[in-house]
């Protein structure tokens, strides 16, 4: 396989190693994932990151001149989208990560490029989710139901059925949203919030039920 490389050398980069680790036990060697090592703008080149090297920063990686995978492990959904929008060389590529364990409907379900799905998740049918999106660990997501590119759900999200999620939004861990909602672009929605009727977009909603408390831009 081609080399990897992550993009974010923080806590979640750490666990999407630890997922590239996972997938590779369950993988005979000729055809594992060739993790090289990490991206950062906060660390110094060199540093070691749980054995592996910083290797650059944006920069570097819009100079490297062979193909190289990029998992960009960052939560934030605008941060993402801007590291992302940012990243210009066309020798970079992004894989689509799924841990072994994930529970995935054989009809009908589209999980775009970049996209990184942890432990514990299960995803039925009839789904689409977009690019770059991020399913922590133990998320589910119910039928007929559409993610925007970018959007981050932390772990133990409950999306059931019906639901629309626009582009970039950021769900806090064990939120909860209510079949035939639909979610504005860039919304936050607060831990633990049970979302049952639709939010507007680039709100920040918390509560049960979640109910708009801010907007932003």
């Amino acid at each position: 396989m081609g080399k990897i490389a992550i993009y974010g050398a923080g806590g979640f980069g750490r666990e999407v190693k630890m997922l590239i680790d996972q997938i590779n036990e369950m993988r005979c060697k000729d055809s594992q994932l060739n993790f090289i090592g990490y991206y950062d703008d906060g660390m110094e080149a060199g540093k070691i990151v749980n054995g592996f090297p910083v290797l650059g920063n944006l920069e570097t990686l819009n100079e490297i001149n062979e193909p190289l995978g990029i998992l960009v492990a960052i939560g934030n959904p605008k941060v993402k989208k801007s590291i992302v929008e940012k990243i210009r060389n066309p020798h970079i590529h992004y894989p689509t990560l799924i841990h072994p364990n994930v529970v995935i409907g054989r009809d009908e379900v589209n999980i775009g490029e970049g996209s990184i799905i942890t432990a514990g998740c299960i995803i039925t049918v009839n789904i689409r989710i977009g690019k770059h999106v991020i399913l922590n660990l133990g998320c589910t997501v119910g039928h007929d139901t559409i993610i925007g590119d970018y959007s981050s759900f932390m772990p133990s999200v409950n999306i059931s059925g019906e639901v629309v999620v626009k582009e970039g939004v950021y769900a806090g861990t064990g939120a909860k949203i209510i079949n035939r909602c639909e979610i504005g672009e860039e919304t936050i929605i607060g831990m633990g919030a049970i979302v049952a009727k639709t939010l507007p977009p680039k709100c920040t909603a918390i509560g049960a039920p979640a109910k708009p408390v801010k907007f932003h831009e």
